[in-house]
């Protein structure tokens, strides 16, 4: 069954009749990992992976949502007391206060929907999720008036107050700005974005899902940002964007040898996303390989996000000569991003998930991506 067909089935069974139709995609990051709200820059693209929603208003002050992939209805009012119990739920319900707080309109809805984004995978379905309400509640309600960028805010905005994961605006920038065929360099500081076509004739992406699962709330994640914040407060500058080796240097002293290597890790990665942009423009794709294993590197060994798993189907890579590979998303489980020729991908393929298989028992799972569209009106 399609996930269209699924979602739409799900929505008349529940609520009756029909809706609309609204998608925001998950997304990859080619390179620049927890540079985000370090102020620095960012290379991720939406993916052909999607949230996929079946939303029609419903003329109360309740919100009815039918969770296809979970099962489970939830209502909840759209006060701030009436906050729901479940997790999944606090995603949308957190989309529409934040909305309302912005002084925009959200009235009652009825909604079904399900994804295709692999959950725990490091390709940030919460965003996709949050990026798909918020882009239905402002077509719906506000006539789109609300800016672009604002809805990627709100998204961020809910992870933050509702979720408990004070992450950067990367991953609902991507959901919500992503367009086919399309790399996208965000500034995360002055939000400034530019698109960048990828060519990749001859190689493509492919992520490899280590299948371990990773929980971002109460975790090492937020230490991690702490660590970054320590720093930067050192230094006297308002985030490490602004840093440089020279000044991290000449402050070690001041500061744990635990925060000097993860600041080591953002600073040197501020440059190697700015590295890859302009190896794409000369279409160098063994620059932009070399780059990704470097950031592997500086993500397991300096900041410290990666693991065992992780850091073995990096290694498989290598062995096969796949011209780059790194883990990617917020760490701790999840993917890693693989830049593969076509002549060598069947061979990463099979030695991937057999030697992954034989050490861990169990296979990694295999997803071929396509850069594509972020949040929309679904139509096929």
């Amino acid at each position: 069954m399609t996930l269209k067909k699924k979602v739409t089935e799900a929505f008349t069974s529940h609520f009756g009749g029909e809706g609309t139709l609204y998608a925001s995609a998950g997304r990859i990051n080619l390179i620049g990992e927890h540079t985000d709200y370090n102020g620095g820059f960012v290379f991720p693209g939406a993916i052909d992976k999607v949230i996929l929603a079946d939303i029609r208003p419903n003329g109360t002050d309740k919100v009815n949502l039918f969770s296809v992939d979970i099962d489970e209805a939830v209502s909840f009012g759209l006060e701030e007391a009436d906050m729901p119990s479940q997790q999944w739920a606090r995603y949308i319900f957190g989309v529409c206060r934040e909305t309302i707080k912005r002084g925009f309109k959200v009235e009652g809805f009825d909604a079904a929907f399900a994804g295709d984004v692999p959950l725990g995978a490091g390709l940030s379905s919460s965003a996709a999720l949050e990026s798909c309400f918020a882009f239905a509640i402002n077509d719906l309600f506000n006539s789109n008036a609300i800016p672009k960028f604002e809805l990627a805010r709100i998204g961020q905005s809910t992870e933050h107050n509702y979720c408990g994961v004070n992450c950067g605006i990367m991953d609902q920038f991507a959901s919500i700005f992503g367009k086919k065929d399309c790399l996208m360099r965000l500034d995360c500081r002055s939000l400034e974005h530019e698109y960048f076509p990828i060519h990749l004739d001859g190689y493509r992406l492919v992520l490899v899902d280590s299948v371990v699962k990773h929980e971002l709330v109460d975790s090492p994640y937020n230490r991690r940002r702490q660590s970054c914040e320590n720093v930067a407060a050192t230094l006297g500058v308002a985030t490490l964007r602004d840093a440089t080796l020279e000044m991290l240097n000449a402050a070690k002293d001041k500061i744990s040898a635990e925060d000097y290597f993860r600041a080591k890790y953002v600073i040197e990665e501020k440059d190697r996303v700015l590295g890859v942009c302009d190896a794409l423009g000369r279409d160098d794709i063994a620059t932009v390989g070399r780059l990704m294993y470097e950031t592997h590197e500086g993500l397991s060994k300096e900041f410290d996000v990666s693991c065992e798993e992780l850091d073995y189907l990096v290694e498989i890579a290598r062995e096969c000569g796949v011209t780059g590979s790194r883990i990617m998303g917020g760490g701790f489980g999840g993917c890693t991003i693989n830049l593969v020729s076509d002549s060598v991908y069947p061979r990463f393929i099979e030695t991937v998930v057999s030697k992954f298989k034989a050490r861990y028992g169990h296979a990694p799972r295999i997803y071929d991506v396509v850069i594509s569209d972020g949040a929309r009106r679904y139509e096929e």
